[in-house]
């Protein structure tokens, strides 16, 4: 595995929003990357990081907690500038529009880019990674820079709640194959950004549409859950029908999901399957990875978002109520972060999988 001797240099795109700051919250004190440069939009340019941003996270505010960024003047993000400075890794916070135009262009000038966005997911040369489940899927960057000529690459994480849900599907995929999946989202407030659903939308009511999320939800696991061939991918066999809902909960994605297995299995397997996974990435010895991805809860309340969302820092999926269902073969909750597993603990840790594999010198 290749760790680096010295921190690598990183910029943040979009380090002002909501996702921004949990970039810059978890990149203060990483072992392997340095902060060089944070970057937002062009009216916040040349103003200091704690006068343009307002701090969302609950903790101690930027200037004081996180390494000085407080101080720290933010620039326009273009790609000349932040590489010029040494960024090899960009780490993109970007909403769709402004990742369309910028996240390539920097992959062009030769910046790794790790994308929250959706803009390039589907994308067939692009990896759409979770390394507990598909780390051989980042070999696609390799085959991405040929087809387009680049010194960099673009790298997206999944839809925070595709990415709950491929994470709990992932053990029985492996263990007895899927066919058909339904599920059923109830999803944060803090997955709108901010600020998001207006509170008299909201309190004390369920919202029972999402925009473009089904589709995400629906779409998504099968290029994750798919085969790696050697120079392309072989989308996973899987039907996917999803309903997505926001709820007044402040973070933290909760599902109901249904699954059809492709060879029989008892409930017994079946939990056998989800307590012995640990996933693709366990001997790496990655930062921001778990010895435990997914965690199943045998208590029958559980998961719930106010007990367990927050544990190992957001990044760990949890599973619980596991009974058989009437119409397909079994069904369970599954709870994640969506803010930190679903989006700026996920890139980093993609980030760290590519410098682990040997794809960015370090």
């Amino acid at each position: 595995m290749a760790v680096p001797r010295a921190p690598i240099p990183v910029a943040v795109l979009g380090a002002t929003g909501v996702v921004g700051q949990r970039f810059v919250a978890r990149l203060a004190r990483h072992p392997w990357f340095c902060v060089v440069a944070l970057a937002a939009s062009e009216q916040n340019a040349g103003k200091r990081y704690d006068e343009a941003c307002a701090w969302r996270l609950p903790t101690e505010s930027h200037g004081l907690a996180y390494g000085g960024f407080g101080a720290a003047r933010l620039r326009r993000a273009t790609p000349d500038e932040l590489v010029g400075l040494g960024a090899r890794i960009v780490f993109s916070a970007l909403d769709t529009g402004p990742a369309l135009e910028l996240e390539p262009a920097f992959a062009a000038n030769g910046a790794w880019v790790f994308s929250n966005a959706s803009a390039f997911r589907m994308h067939a040369d692009v990896p759409l990674l979770i390394p507990e489940v598909n780390a051989e899927h980042l070999e696609l960057a390799r085959v991405q820079q040929r087809l387009r000529g680049t010194r960099g690459a673009l790298v997206c994480n999944p839809n925070c709640t595709a990415t709950v849900l491929t994470l709990a599907l992932a053990p029985l995929e492996r263990a007895f194959g899927l066919s058909d999946v339904m599920v059923t989202s109830f999803q944060a407030v803090s997955g709108a950004g901010y600020p998001g659903v207006a509170s008299l939308d909201i309190l004390g009511n369920v919202v029972p549409f999402i925009r473009n999320e089904e589709e995400k939800l629906a779409e998504e696991p099968a290029k994750m859950l798919g085969v790696w061939l050697g120079d392309a991918l072989r989308p996973a066999a899987l039907r996917v029908s999803a309903a997505c809902y926001r709820v007044p909960v402040l973070d933290g994605h909760t599902l109901s999901v249904s699954v059809r297995l492709a060879r029989s299995a008892s409930a017994d397997d079946v939990r056998a399957a989800f307590e012995s996974w640990r996933g693709a990435i366990a001997e790496l010895g990655l930062p921001s990875a778990l010895a435990r991805p997914l965690v199943l809860h045998a208590s029958p309340d559980r998961p719930q978002v106010r007990l367990d969302v927050d544990t190992e820092r957001g990044m760990a999926v949890h599973v619980g109520r596991l009974r058989e269902c009437g119409v397909l073969d079994f069904k369970f909750s599954a709870l994640g972060h969506n803010a930190e597993r679903g989006a700026a603990g996920a890139s980093i840790l993609n980030a760290e999988l590519a410098l682990a594999r040997g794809l960015i010198e370090p």
